[in-house]
């Protein structure tokens, strides 16, 4: 029996010039776990909004076709019968979170549909999804993780036989995305729930997904068991998707002949060490350090302390006696797992935040009766939510804004410079809320850098993206260096952390735990454990197989362990 079954299906939004869907057919079975993978603006959202009824009856356009979910024709029925059938958790998860505390959210929805038993569904939800015993907390005591399982709760009381998760782990540190994928897989193999995700990374589709549904350009290209599916390198790469790392190094030790053509490529970590074992790597990890900056101190944290106040209980403590400086010209990746204090930080250096005790420097000078505005100027805070960035109607006024409110004489000609740079100038009397994804990165980056300041600060800049947008932000970064010079980002995405930084720098619980090069803090057993980060997969290969061998990308492994 199929839980969703659609055929033939086109739909173009309204106004739009060409169709979002085009013919697209596809049936998932009950109790499959499937991945929905494909480029930016394939159309893979759209497809699953139609399982769910948000198209065609909220969201209206050009449809054609059916869709049928669980056995009930959606376009037949109505949203509120289908919200029983299909649950969706949305890639901006925190606007389904609409109560204070925890069970009255997770019970709402079936508050709403005047079950009796709303309370105990609730309860039971809470338990499926890890968040037994935390009923009575108010939902801004909960991390980003446990807001995400909270979410899923509400969708999960109402029973519906399938559920639909847009980008589950986008924002998350390894530790809260393993906890959502081993929900998911408890909902699928326990309760025979249906799961459905839209995913960029693959080597948790490796783990965890039975099928991977490729979507390109509109359609359904194709439909295959996962460890097939992943083992279409070239046509997955055509697509924007980047396979396992496990998976590229080994399709290019066969490319160069340094080992035989397997039945099939590996897709996870044991696979690949039974095939990659017994090579030899050239590549030993540099231990000797960073060489300091002896460039001026743009930004200096001294004996910085920061606590939030709580509804209930004792005030929790962010910093307490950080003491950190940041030099002219350096490239740092502050990372750490969810709550360790990377946003905060960044939230300082812009005055958002003031600490009560201790002082933040900037140049040397103490900044704190310096209001926000004026420090714009100097250092500039792109958020993890780009739209976030956008108060105008047009990317074009959200770019102009900073300069034409200061008065900067210029203003028309560097908009205009920004949205070339940024390649935006076909974009730029559209609503950035509206953009796609790689759009409003790009979007936000020339906000940032408006005023050229000193400083620019990116809070999870390659969450959401695929590898092509992601690279495209990489090379954004690098194109910038004449206008910004000190960049930190704060991210999990440790491929972008071993590409890009020269200076890591992790947070653990409001502490610096750890400051230095890539092979400093990889090559630190105690550190990688302690702060919760993960090594990049093809790292953590090169280790099992060799424990000196440190290569931090495909290239380097294949350079390292393929004999040249």
């Amino acid at each position: 029996m199929n839980s969703i079954e659609i055929k033939h299906l086109t739909f173009a939004y309204p106004g739009a010039e060409k169709n979002t869907l085009n013919d697209v057919n596809l049936e998932i079975e009950k109790g499959d776990f499937a991945a929905i993978v494909g480029n930016n603006g394939c159309g893979k959202s759209t497809l699953c909004k139609t399982m769910n009824g948000l198209i065609p009856h909220f969201i209206t356009g050009t449809y054609s076709g059916s869709v049928e979910a669980d056995g009930v024709k959606v376009q037949d029925s109505d949203i509120g019968t289908l919200a029983r059938k299909v649950g969706y958790v949305y890639q901006d998860f925190e606007n389904q979170i609409v109560r204070p505390t925890v069970l009255d959210d997770a019970s709402y929805a079936c508050m709403n549909y005047a079950m009796p038993d709303y309370k105990e569904r609730g309860m039971k939800a809470l338990a499926q999804c890890g968040l037994e015993g935390r009923e009575n907390e108010y939902i801004w005591q909960l991390s980003g993780g446990q807001t995400h399982l909270l979410a899923l709760a509400g969708v999960v009381s109402l029973e519906p036989e399938v559920l639909i998760l847009d980008e589950p782990i986008a924002q998350l540190d390894p530790h809260h995305a393993d906890l959502i994928y081993q929900i998911l897989k408890n909902l699928n193999e326990k309760y025979g729930k249906t799961i459905i995700v839209i995913e960029h990374h693959t080597e948790y589709i490796a783990e965890y997904c039975k099928h991977v549904i490729l979507m390109k350009d509109g359609h359904m290209e194709w439909k295959k068991p996962t460890k097939e599916a992943l083992c279409r390198v070239e046509e997955l790469q055509s697509c924007n998707i980047f396979p396992p790392q496990v998976t590229l190094a080994a399709y290019e030790m066969v490319k160069k002949q340094v080992i035989p053509k397997p039945d099939m490529l590996p897709s996870s970590m044991e696979d690949g060490i039974r095939l990659l074992g017994g090579l030899v790597c050239q590549r030993s990890g540099d231990r000797e350090g960073a060489v300091i900056s002896e460039t001026e101190a743009m930004v200096q944290f001294r004996d910085v302390s920061v606590s939030y106040r709580a509804v209930k209980g004792k005030a929790a403590q962010v910093f307490g006696g950080l003491n950190l400086e940041i030099h002219r010209g350096e490239k740092i990746a502050l990372i750490g797992s969810n709550g360790a204090g990377k946003s905060t930080m960044m939230k300082m250096m812009t005055g958002l935040i003031k600490p009560a005790k201790g002082e933040v420097l900037l140049k040397g000078k103490s900044i704190k009766d310096t209001k926000p505005e004026q420090l714009s100027r100097y250092v500039s805070l792109v958020y993890q939510n780009p739209e976030d960035m956008f108060i105008k109607d047009s990317i074009e006024s959200d770019v102009a804004f900073a300069m034409k409110v200061r008065n900067e004489s210029d203003w028309e000609e560097r908009t205009k410079a920004l949205l070339e740079r940024f390649r935006l100038t076909e974009f730029k009397d559209r609503d950035g809320r509206l953009l796609s994804g790689g759009q409003m990165r790009r979007a936000s980056l020339a906000i940032g850098i408006a005023l050229n300041p000193e400083i620019l600060l990116l809070d999870e800049p390659t969450a959401n993206l695929d590898i092509a947008t992601r690279k495209e932000i990489m090379r954004t970064l690098n194109d910038i260096k004449e206008i910004t010079e000190t960049v930190m980002i704060a991210t999990h995405d440790m491929q972008l952390v071993c590409e890009w930084a020269e200076r890591i720098i992790v947070l653990c619980q409001g502490e610096v735990i750890a400051d230095g090069t890539r092979d400093e803090i990889f090559g630190d057993m105690e550190v990688v454990k302690k702060s919760g980060i993960r090594p990049p997969e093809i790292f953590t290969l090169g280790q099992e197989i060799q424990s000196d061998a440190f290569c931090y990308t495909v290239d380097e492994f294949v350079q390292g362990f393929g004999g040249n």
